[in-house]
């Protein structure tokens, strides 16, 4: 009886194998194929760069026309002599320090409001949420009249503040799902052995989170590297980041395709190259807990 159940055992198996294997082929197929309807367009912009403006300009664009660097010396000011060193310094600056702040202030707000949860924790949660449901530009006027008034117009540190005041709440909702992951036994064990909160969260807490502190960095860092608005609005000469440098390519002669696509490229890459050195923390953080 044992001989004959197993093989029509496998024969109702079968057809529910095949079917998971073909659908996980499906699925596969899709990922490459979002994966590449998203990279087109970056990989188009690469190649324009490459070209000259006027085969840039042509419609419909030149795949084969001959490649050139001549953007890309325009991008470093051979032809202008306008430097993109200052936009960029600014933009790395803003960036990386708004994001050092967001990651100090985020952290034991998300273990207050997760770990040691706070009275009404929940409200907690909704005003930081309530937080990114006004649009920036409603906010820009009061903030350059607070600006101008108390001189920091054109000034790095005004950005630096305004962009972690901004990225502060989703840092605060990202940490606190990590957060919540963590085993309570460790902390209590911790607590028993005489560790302070500070030795808890900084050597017990952080090595047990690092890919979500990683992926919270990262989002953060991109948020505030691609920041246009107010840095266009409250800068100038001394503090202009990146992205407004990017706009000075496109002046009132027209739009100078091959040098905005070269310009871009140059200012993707420092994102690019974040990305790439943390997508294995990047991807462990965001499908953190997501998985038991």
């Amino acid at each position: 009886m044992a001989s004959v159940a197993l093989p029509s055992a496998r024969r109702r198996l079968a057809p529910a194998a095949r079917r998971e294997r073909r659908n996980r082929s499906l699925l596969g197929l899709l990922a490459w194929l979002c994966g590449i309807v998203f990279f087109l367009p970056f990989a188009w912009m690469v190649l324009t760069s490459f070209h000259s403006e006027q085969d840039a300009a042509t419609n419909p664009p030149k795949i084969d026309a001959p490649l050139t660097l001549h953007g890309y010396r325009e991008f470093f000011g051979s032809g202008t002599g306008v430097s993109p060193w200052p936009p960029l310094t600014n933009s790395l600056t803003a960036a990386a320090v708004s994001t050092a702040l967001v990651l100090v202030l985020a952290f034991p707000a998300a273990y207050a409001l997760s770990i040691k949860p706070v009275r009404k924790w929940t409200d907690v949660m909704f005003f930081f949420l309530s937080t990114k449901m006004l649009p920036a530009v409603a906010g820009l006027l009061p903030v350059y009249l607070i600006a101008k008034n108390a001189g920091l117009l054109d000034n790095i540190w005004l950005l630096i503040l305004l962009y972690t005041s901004m990225n502060l709440p989703i840092a605060v909702w990202m940490m606190r799902s990590f957060l919540a992951e963590v085993p309570v036994e460790i902390l209590e064990a911790a607590s028993i052995d005489g560790a302070g909160l500070p030795t808890i969260l900084v050597r017990i807490i952080a090595p047990v989170v690092t890919p979500g502190i990683a992926a919270t960095a990262l989002i953060s860092f991109i948020f505030s590297w691609n920041e246009l608005l107010f840095a266009r609005v409250l800068t100038g000469v001394v503090a202009g980041t990146a992205p407004v440098f990017l706009t000075g390519f496109v002046t009132s002669q027209g739009l100078f395709l091959a040098k905005v696509c070269a310009a871009a490229v140059c200012i993707s890459l420092p994102v690019l190259a974040a990305g790439f050195a943390a997508q294995d923390k990047l991807v462990q953080g965001l499908s953190l807990g997501a998985v038991k």
